[in-house]
């Protein structure tokens, strides 16, 4: 049994997504949900579906804390659903090709630092974009610069907000995250 956490900032909806997914699995497992904010949302949806949830300082994860922990809980693999923080070295270096990210657009475009959320799905709208997506990807030392494992693409129509927008990538993020994740988990 693959033992994974989720690392979330935010509302969690694509934590819970993936949890529910493999809610009866017999290869993988979510001990708990780890987020650097104590007021997100997440920890609710957690509770919810009777996982314990755990908040660190961004210094936790800087300093070896969180690290450790997951050591402590012999955790193989990490997911990112909406985490906001960089990961540190000692997470990268511990967890080689072990750490996936969801990014809400086509990367390399859209990416970066401060490229998250709505931010992303305006900017989308704003460029004049006729396509956006999701990218599902390594994590290295970059903001969604590490190896791209999975994209797939949505049309952005010429009278598209970035809600509109944000809601089709949203379908896309629920329908590919868990099954890459499982496809990725079950070659390590």
């Amino acid at each position: 049994m693959k033992r994974i956490t989720l690392f979330a900032s935010g509302s969690g909806s694509n934590a819970e997504n993936i949890i529910r997914y493999f809610r009866n699995s017999n290869e993988l497992e979510f001990p708990f949900v780890i987020s650097n904010r104590s007021d997100a949302f997440v920890h609710e949806r957690a509770k919810q579906l009777n996982i314990p949830s755990h908040t660190f300082k961004k210094s936790d994860f800087e300093n070896g804390e969180v690290l450790n922990f997951l050591k402590d809980n012999n955790i193989d693999f990490i997911v990112l659903a909406g985490f906001l923080l960089k990961i540190p070295g000692n997470l990268l270096e511990a967890y080689p090709d072990r750490i996936v990210n969801i990014h809400p657009a086509l990367l390399p475009k859209f990416g970066g630092k401060g490229m998250y959320g709505s931010h992303v799905h305006e900017a989308v709208v704003a460029s004049g974009e006729k396509e956006s997506g999701i990218t599902i990807h390594y994590v290295n030392e970059n903001y969604d610069e590490g190896q791209v494992i999975f994209q797939a693409k949505c049309a952005v129509l010429a009278g598209d907000s970035a809600d509109d927008v944000a809601a089709k990538v949203h379908d896309l993020e629920y329908e590919h995250f868990p099954r890459v994740i499982g496809e990725i988990v079950s070659r390590i």
